[in-house]
């Protein structure tokens, strides 16, 4: 069965009381639960993590370096962390990233990612919405790779 990682960086464990203004009143429990059903449906399991560690985040993707695709919204790491772009780089794990606020019309520092340039693609400012549409994308990935590879 086709493997989806969904990968969070810090401080989206506080979603649903965090900022809502920015950040919108869903949690991030609820959000897992979302993308999972997206995926389920089409016979794809969903592997979520969150942590506040760099650290912790770069060994669990260092250790699911199986997947078939990685939906990463590394939050503040997204502008900061060279080490888990180094890390996404070495699994080679196909990925969207995605932030539920537009960073671009944020503070300045956050405009720079270490992971637009890396991605397949960037969902900013959509919401809870830019999950869901990352794991619609991630199924389409995975099922065109697959009719792509059973001609083989």
């Amino acid at each position: 069965m086709p493997k989806v990682l969904l990968l969070n960086g810090p401080n989206l464990n506080l979603l649903g009381s965090r900022e809502p203004e920015i950040y919108g009143s869903t949690t991030l429990k609820e959000i897992e639960e979302k993308v999972a059903a997206v995926l389920s449906g089409h016979e794809i399991e969903c592997e979520t993590f969150q942590s506040n560690s760099e650290g912790e985040i770069i060994d669990w993707l260092h250790k699911h370096r199986g997947a078939d695709f990685l939906l990463l919204n590394p939050g503040a790491l997204a502008h900061t962390s060279v080490g888990l772009r180094d890390a996404v780089l070495g699994v080679e794990i196909p990925f969207i990233e995605i932030h539920l606020s537009n960073v671009h019309k944020r503070e300045e520092f956050r405009h720079h990612s270490y992971f637009s340039d890396i991605a397949i693609g960037a969902l900013a400012g959509l919401g809870v919405k830019g999950y869901l549409l990352a794991a619609e994308f991630a199924v389409d990935y995975i099922e065109q790779k697959g009719n792509n590879n059973s001609g083989s």
